[in-house]
């Protein structure tokens, strides 16, 4: 039997993660084809990758952040794509299934799987709220609906994603998988959450500091608010973030002529999940 997902990572000077991750992979049975999109690095990440059967190089001459995926997802010659971080990979029996379930759940756009973190196999901090997503599960789809996911731990149909074009250029890193989500549920397909899918993550600790994405974040979800959503919810994002992280507003400043030209307000009812979603987060953080 042979695979019909392949395993799409990109990496950025973490030679030694990489190659954790894709001797990880190499174990699977069947084993997936994998498409490596080295982000610039200055690193042994070319060697590294060379020394593995069925893994595809990409060498990219500037750092593109997440958008590196999309190159990887239209090489791809299979139906369905997972992504994996340079320090994480998947279940053995994680793939297979997901094909089971995009073959009888054809509205299926993106499955999110659950994240263990460590040796210890803790459940990432997103994994509970997305089982208990408000969002529900309606007829015809594999799990409760999601508007949000973690990119290492996600296998999509090639289709969908490529039909909305992938994650944004704009944003490089951090909080991408809000936008595509989005795109996706505004298409009409379903982003659902799987638990019995599952992905390993253990965290390299070559990390910028969490100071540095906590802003890029917040940056990315002031862009995203100015791409998609409607005018109220651009102020109030400005408001917030001028207060929590001015740096943020002031990151996304330069970007703010390309967002507005690409803007595009979600549908009426994805608007709706998108605030469902808001309203419950503020409720379960003002009862912690």
């Amino acid at each position: 039997m042979s695979a019909r997902t392949t395993v799409v990572i990109a990496t950025h000077n973490r030679a030694g993660e990489l190659a954790r991750t894709l001797t990880q992979l190499s174990s699977l049975d069947p084993r997936p084809p994998v498409v490596v999109l080295d982000n610039a690095s200055e690193d042994d990440t070319a060697a590294v990758a060379a020394r593995f059967p069925g893994v595809r190089l990409i060498r990219l001459p500037h750092n593109v952040g997440a958008a590196a995926r999309t190159l990887g997802v239209l090489v791809a010659e299979t139906p369905y794509v997972a992504f994996s971080d340079d320090d994480s990979w998947w279940a053995p029996d994680a793939l297979p299934e997901a094909e089971r379930i995009f073959d009888v759940h054809p509205r299926a756009g993106l499955l999110a799987a659950r994240t263990l973190v460590g040796p210890d196999c803790r459940d990432d901090p997103v994994t509970p709220d997305m089982e208990r997503s408000p969002l529900g599960r309606p007829d015809g789809a594999p799990g409760p609906l999601v508007l949000g996911f973690l990119a290492c731990s996600a296998i999509v149909r090639r289709t969908a994603y490529l039909q909305v074009g992938g994650f944004s250029p704009l944003l490089h890193f951090g909080a991408e998988e809000q936008l595509l989500a989005y795109d996706l549920a505004a298409r009409g397909w379903d982003v659902c959450y799987v638990g019995h899918l599952r992905a390993h993550h253990h965290p390299s600790r070559s990390r910028p500091p969490s100071s540095w994405r906590r802003r890029a974040e917040l940056r990315n979800r002031l862009l995203i608010a100015v791409l998609r959503r409607p005018p109220r919810v651009c102020r109030r994002e400005v408001a917030r973030t001028l207060v929590t992280a001015p740096g943020a507003v002031l990151g996304a400043v330069a970007r703010l002529p390309q967002a507005l030209g690409s803007r595009r307000v979600l549908p009426a009812h994805v608007e709706d999940q998108a605030r469902t979603l808001e309203r419950t987060a503020e409720w379960r953080a003002s009862r912690s």
